[in-house]
């Protein structure tokens, strides 16, 4: 009987750690997923300004475990879970020494509203910009973070439920359940 050789996905390719210098390889992970891996520390956090931090925890900890990957298709939810926890790590070591609230700093990586626009406008724009920022970091974590990842990263419904490990009918749900709360939190606001 002839062995037949199973192709790994084409999306990510991750060659076996003997065979790799896993340093270069991770460089590459962190240029391909960095940019939504930011926006999941954020949907976990509802605020922007310990992303750096928790992103130097994730890239040491996926080069620490660089070798337990061994399913190239499965690069996407691996790094999230890695992200996921890190993030929820930070936000319980945060809540122990602070007792600031999540929504008082401006999202990561946000468009500034005001740019090049008039004063007044930029002033308006700009007090709008950090009210819906407030509002989103607002969101229960089990709404921000598909909202997060839907539209912040322009996101497909399937994209984030392979990564949170939902099924589309949940992923649709909390995103309706998100626009609801978040156009109620806004209402009379804008």
């Amino acid at each position: 009987m002839a062995s037949v050789s199973i192709p790994k996905p084409a999306a990510v390719d991750i060659p076996a750690p003997a065979h790799v210098d896993v340093r270069a390889a991770v460089e590459g992970l962190v240029r391909e997923h960095e940019g939504w891996l930011r926006s999941v520390i954020l949907g976990v956090l509802g605020r922007g300004d310990p992303v750096d931090d928790v992103m130097q925890k994730v890239w040491a900890q996926v080069l620490q475990r660089y070798d337990s990957l061994q399913d190239a298709g499965r690069v996407k939810p691996w790094l999230y879970s890695i992200a996921r926890h890190a993030a929820l790590d930070f936000a319980i070591a945060r809540r122990r020494r602070s007792t600031r609230t999540a929504g008082e700093s401006a999202l990561v990586g946000l468009a500034d509203p005001g740019r090049d626009a008039e004063p007044d406008a930029t002033v308006a724009g700009r007090e709008a910009h950090e009210l819906i920022l407030r509002e989103i970091g607002g969101l229960p974590a089990i709404y921000r973070e598909p909202f997060v990842l839907r539209h912040l990263e322009n996101w497909s419904y399937a994209q984030i439920g392979e990564v949170l490990g939902l099924p589309l009918d949940t992923v649709e749900t909390r995103l309706v359940r998100a626009r609801r709360l978040l156009r109620e939190a806004l209402s009379g606001k804008v």
